[in-house]
C-alpha cells in the first residue's frame, strides 16, 4: 500500500495544478509507471480483500462500509479490471472491456473531466453511454456497456451496468483515474 500511496500522492500534487481541459491528462512515462505500480498493487489488494474470487465478464464485487476517503479508480488493461479505492481501502473490483489494438485505451493518470448520467456518442452512431465519466478531450470515457471480458471498445472503458451506476455515485469531477497497460 505504501508504494500506491506515494504514487498517488505525487499524482494528486500534479493534478492539483490548474490545467486546461486539453492538458488535464498526464500521459508521461512517470505517470504510466505510477499507474502500472497502482494496478499491480490493486491486484494484490483484491486477493487480500476478496480472496481468490474469479470474476466472469460483467461481474463485480463491492464492499459496503468502506471508509469514506477520496475515491480513486485504478484500471488494469492487462487484467481487464477496474478497482475502486476509497482513501487507501479497496472498495470494489469489476471486469471491464477496454479498447482494442486498433483503438487503444490511453494509459497514464486522468482526472474525471465531466459526468453525465446518459450520454450518446458523437463519434459512434449516437451509441448510448450510460453513467459516462469522460477522461480526456478526445471522447475516452468510463461508462456502462457490453462487457465480454476482453478488449472490444473504441478506446472507452466499458463497465458492468450496475457497477457503472454505483461508481458514478461515488466519484466526482476531478477524481483520479490511473490507467495501466
Amino acid at each position: 500500500m505504501n508504494k500506491l500511496a506515494l504514487a498517488l500522492a505525487s499524482s494528486v500534487l500534479i493534478l492539483s495544478i490548474p490545467l486546461s481541459p486539453a492538458m488535464a491528462t498526464i500521459e508521461t512515462r512517470e505517470a504510466k509507471t505510477a499507474a502500472l505500480e497502482a494496478a499491480d498493487q490493486a491486484r494484490a489488494d483484491m486477493v487480500e480483500v476478496f480472496g481468490d474470487k474469479r470474476l466472469k465478464p460483467g461481474q463485480y464485487v463491492w464492499r459496503d462500509g468502506v471508509a469514506q476517503g477520496a475515491p480513486r479508480v485504478v484500471i488494469s488493461l492487462s487484467a481487464q479490471r477496474a478497482y475502486l479505492y476509497r482513501g487507501d481501502e479497496l472498495a470494489a473490483v469489476a471486469t471491464i472491456s477496454s479498447g482494442t489494438d486498433k483503438n487503444p485505451t490511453p494509459t497514464g493518470i486522468f482526472p474525471i473531466l465531466a459526468k453525465q448520467t446518459m450520454y450518446h456518442s458523437k463519434k459512434y452512431d449516437n451509441a448510448p453511454m450510460p453513467h459516462m465519466q469522460r477522461l480526456d478531450s478526445y471522447g475516452i470515457a468510463m461508462h456502462a456497456g457490453v462487457n465480454p471480458g476482453r478488449p472490444a471498445s473504441h478506446g472507452c472503458i466499458r463497465l458492468p451496468a450496475k457497477f457503472a451506476a454505483r461508481l458514478y455515485g461515488v466519484t466526482q469531477v476531478g477524481s483520479t483515474v490511473l490507467i495501466a497497460a
